[in-house]
């Protein structure tokens, strides 16, 4: 028994194993430690697939599930769209392992690599139909809501570059209520669970880490009203 993984998330441990040889190896099979954000991976199988490794970070979209709670009364995710850092497409799914208080204190994800079954697909659609009739939406057209990535400072960055995007001004000229808003995005999004997030934050929105704290308790004493 692993002294380093938490008792109740032991009995998933061969899980992984058994469920990643089973699926083959264009299924990437991980079991995540939620309480350790930056270091949540405790297994995978078939890392190839999204070269990551035991060690590794949680994901953007578990970081903003466990921030809003919203999901987590539910038992699992199933078939929604996922991006490793080099462009592969993943049908993914995730099932909440929760304790005797029903808090969720690990989760079992499913990721698969589906782009090649997407090209196999449209060219059966194109012989069927003719070129112009080839049927066009599938998992490589969707926009992903998650990505997954090797590292927990490339997750960080990621996700505030991606929210910053969102508004298309620079920060050198957003307006204070702006920069409230990014952060109120960011904080929604879970980035402030990960260590380090408010050093990195401060330095994209060109603020200081006392201004980001301040815009935090004001999102906070707001939303306590």
């Amino acid at each position: 028994m692993d002294s380093s993984v938490p008792p109740l998330l032991q009995p998933y441990l061969p899980l992984v194993e058994f469920l990643g040889s089973v699926l083959g190896d264009h299924c990437e099979v991980v079991l995540h430690d939620v309480r350790k954000v930056e270091r949540s991976i405790l297994a995978i199988k078939n890392g190839h697939i999204s070269n990551r490794k035991v060690g590794g970070s949680l994901t953007d979209l578990a970081l903003k599930v466990l921030k809003n709670k919203v999901n987590l009364k539910k038992d699992f995710l199933t078939n929604y769209s996922s991006k490793t850092q080099d462009g592969k497409f993943l049908r993914s799914s995730t099932f909440f392992i929760k304790d005797a208080a029903g808090d969720v204190v690990g989760m079992m994800c499913l990721n698969m690599e589906v782009s090649k079954l997407v090209q196999v697909r449209d060219l059966l659609n194109g012989m069927i139909d003719g070129p112009n009739d080839a049927a066009t939406n599938g998992p490589l057209e969707e926009q992903p809501i998650e990505d997954l990535h090797t590292s927990i400072e490339g997750l960080t960055t990621s996700i505030i570059l991606k929210t910053l995007s969102e508004l298309d001004i620079p920060p050198d000229r957003m307006s204070q209520d702006e920069k409230v808003d990014i952060v109120k995005k960011l904080n929604d999004q879970g980035v402030f669970l990960i260590k380090g997030a408010v050093t990195e934050v401060a330095t994209h929105l060109k603020i200081s880490e006392a201004t980001v704290y301040r815009y935090l308790n004001k999102i906070d004493a707001k939303h306590s009203h």
